[in-house]
């Protein structure tokens, strides 16, 4: 991940709203969930959600498909995966078992399987 692009997944995710969406849709996994249930669970206006949505997925972290009336919102894994990366890929000195298991380990995090995160 380039440096601007982290930039723009941070700033999209430094807004309450927003991180909230974006948690949602990480824990609906890849099938996603339709715009209007998104709204419903959060108990967003649907022209709120539909700016939150946008700021999201212009950052790159969602996606959307359609499905005959619905809009399906997914979260971008490889995206969240390639910002905790960045985030991380010079922890601790480059000595990620000096951080303990799996914490620094951004490398390790670029190579997950695209998924639901447990």
């Amino acid at each position: 991940m380039e440096k601007l692009d982290a930039i723009a997944a941070l700033a999209a995710l430094a807004q309450g709203t927003r991180l909230d969406v974006f948690r949602l849709l990480v824990q609906a996994g890849t099938d996603g969930m339709p715009a209007g249930q998104i709204g419903e669970r959060l108990d967003l206006p649907s022209a709120t959600l539909s700016f939150h949505l946008n700021q999201l997925r212009h950052a790159g972290l969602v996606t959307f498909r359609r499905e005959g009336r619905s809009l399906i919102y997914v979260a971008e894994y490889a995206a969240m995966n390639g910002l905790l990366a960045y985030l991380t890929e010079n922890c601790c000195q480059g000595d990620a078992s000096a951080c303990g298991i799996g914490v620094c380990d951004g490398s390790a995090l670029i190579n997950i399987k695209k998924g639901p995160v447990q």
